[in-house]
């Protein structure tokens, strides 16, 4: 398991109507996801997008567990995940072809016709899942089009990034809110005119007044974001029980111990016969679990 010092995620609400909105700079939470995998410059932006857009989406949607993020595609892109939980710790990978064919900038080539994925999946395991498909490789448009598909919400997003750092702006119409169309038009054209230093560099208060200095705004504390990743030795050994022992012990005859890596944090685990004998003892003298 690996973890990194905090960011902060901003919620925010338009008193006078029905609108939420939220911020979110990540700083060293995704240098942290950066640094356990070499990811081609041409991964990056949008391997920041998705992990952005988790972030702000677990702001929004009631959950409790964890709530993932994947972007699947059979491009150069081949998959991007990034998953939240509950307490606002997140991590994020990507897969993807040695050599794109692609043009680096061309996100749309890159992606292809990718499928966005959302799922909670509470801790009893019940899990909860919606797809859209993601228009011209944009993460933005693709999380945009899956609220107004999948939970009738109006809702917009402005994202900037770079190797150092990334943000998100979150707009979103609040359910069953009696809102006027014009309303929602107004501060969607107000936050179209921030420009990416912006999203950067400004510090929460200045964003939100030089955007809607004209609205008024409930501001509410900020929420420690932070990098961590769920994996675990003991995660690892209770796969390798499931798999029995017949099965593992026939690997360890053939390759000599049993080597995982996390894709998300890079970590090693790394099993040998003692530890395997000494996992498959433990499972027979644990008592039966009640179903």
């Amino acid at each position: 398991m690996s973890s990194s010092s905090e960011d902060y995620l901003y919620r925010f609400l338009f008193e006078e109507f029905g609108v939420r909105g939220e911020f979110v700079r990540l700083d060293a939470s995704w240098r942290a996801v950066q640094e356990r995998h070499d990811y081609p410059s041409w991964v990056k932006p949008a391997l920041g997008q998705t992990l952005t857009a988790v972030t702000l989406l677990s702001g929004t949607i009631k959950f409790k567990g964890s709530l993932t993020l994947q972007l699947k595609s059979e491009s150069d892109i081949r998959a991007l995940i990034a998953q939240a939980t509950e307490q606002r710790t997140i991590r994020g990978m990507a897969q993807f072809v040695e050599t794109p064919q692609a043009k680096p900038d061309d996100m749309a080539g890159l992606l292809g016709d990718a499928r966005l994925i959302l799922t909670t999946e509470a801790p009893n395991g019940e899990r909860y899942q919606g797809i859209v498909a993601v228009e011209g490789g944009d993460v933005v448009k693709s999380v945009e089009q899956y609220f107004e598909q999948s939970e009738q919400l109006p809702t917009r997003l402005w994202m900037a990034g770079n190797d150092d750092t990334f943000a998100g702006l979150f707009l979103q119409r609040l359910p069953q809110s009696e809102i006027e169309d014009e309303d929602w038009s107004r501060v969607c054209m107000l936050a179209d005119t921030i420009k990416d230093d912006e999203l950067l560099t400004l510090d929460v208060e200045t964003l939100l007044h030089r955007l809607f200095h004209e609205e008024s705004l409930r501001l509410f504390d900020p929420e420690p974001v932070a990098f961590r990743c769920s994996c675990s030795r003991e995660r690892v050994a209770n796969t390798l029980v499931s798999l029995g022992e017949g099965e593992v012990t026939q690997i360890l005859e053939e390759l000599g111990s049993i080597s995982v890596d996390c894709e998300f944090c890079n970590a090693n685990y790394r099993f040998d016969a003692i530890d395997a004998a000494a996992l498959f003892k433990e499972a027979e003298s644990a008592p039966p679990q009640v179903q």
